[in-house]
């Protein structure tokens, strides 16, 4: 059993996120980073499914010098190698350019055997798009079960458990697959001391777009789809107006909401 899990490095979402002031891109250097929440959730579930049976977990990101930081954790947990990318060209890519980049990872890795399964999370918790493993797994050839809330392998084949609002999808595919999923899994696991102190004898490798065979023309903010024309800091919170109630309380509450055009 081999299983690819796409990781991400993220700002993080306790801190002070902001964009850079020359190209408008989010800022990921000059900030705090961790591994995405909801890409630990797909950490744990491969390492699950490799400890059930036996396997590798190989643990692929793309990102600045700092998203090593996301590789790391997921070795910490008990992933088994690393791949990052890492290039000055990927600088503001998009979800399209960020599929294709994955895809030639993928197969890079799979030079020397087929994945069963890619893994990713729902998605990353500073894009939330959700758009990325289903491009990943077009740009691959692979069936996708996404959104999963359980994960079964048996007989060559994969099912997932979707819970939906209204109903629960039970959805089968072939493996080797593409599977994305939820944050109602599983509860990711802490890294051990001797985790830790193992994660640093593990392998990364370190690739470039070079090394993937992939144009620098292809990926990029020049490259991108979509662009942030500009932003600005969300204003400070202004004081409350306190309202005595002396009989008209429903109506200067009605007049505030008609003001601010909630009503």
């Amino acid at each position: 059993m081999k299983i690819v899990v796409c990781v991400k490095y993220v700002p993080d979402a306790q801190g002070e996120r902001t964009f850079n002031a020359s190209d408008n891109t989010t800022d990921r250097t000059g900030v705090d980073g961790l591994l995405s929440e909801l890409d630990e959730y797909a950490v744990e579930e491969a390492l699950k499914i490799v400890e059930a049976s036996e396997g590798e977990v190989v643990v692929l990101t793309m990102g600045p010098e700092d998203a090593e930081q996301a590789i790391r954790k997921s070795l910490q947990m008990g992933a088994h190698s690393g791949v990052h990318i890492l290039d000055d060209a990927l600088h503001g890519s998009d979800a399209p350019a960020t599929s294709l980049v994955l895809a030639k990872a993928i197969e890079k890795i799979n030079a020397d055997g087929q994945a069963d399964l890619v893994i990713t999370g729902m998605a990353s918790t500073d894009g939330t798009m959700s758009v990325v493993p289903a491009m990943l797994a077009e740009r691959l050839g692979l069936p996708q079960v996404t959104m999963a809330s359980e994960v079964k392998l048996e007989d060559g084949s994969v099912t997932i458990r979707r819970d939906g609002d209204v109903s629960t999808e039970t959805i089968t595919a072939p493996v080797p697959a593409l599977v994305s999923v939820t944050d109602q899994i599983n509860e990711p696991r802490y890294p051990s001391f001797k985790g830790i102190m193992a994660a640093k004898k593990k392998p990364v490798q370190t690739w470039s777009l070079a090394d993937l065979g992939v144009d620098a023309g292809e990926v990029g903010l020049d490259a991108a789809w979509t662009k942030v024309d500009s932003f600005a800091q969300r204003p400070p919170r202004q004081q409350g107006e306190i309202v005595t109630d002396e009989g008209d309380g429903g109506q200067k509450l009605v007049e505030f909401l008609v003001s601010r055009k909630f009503v």
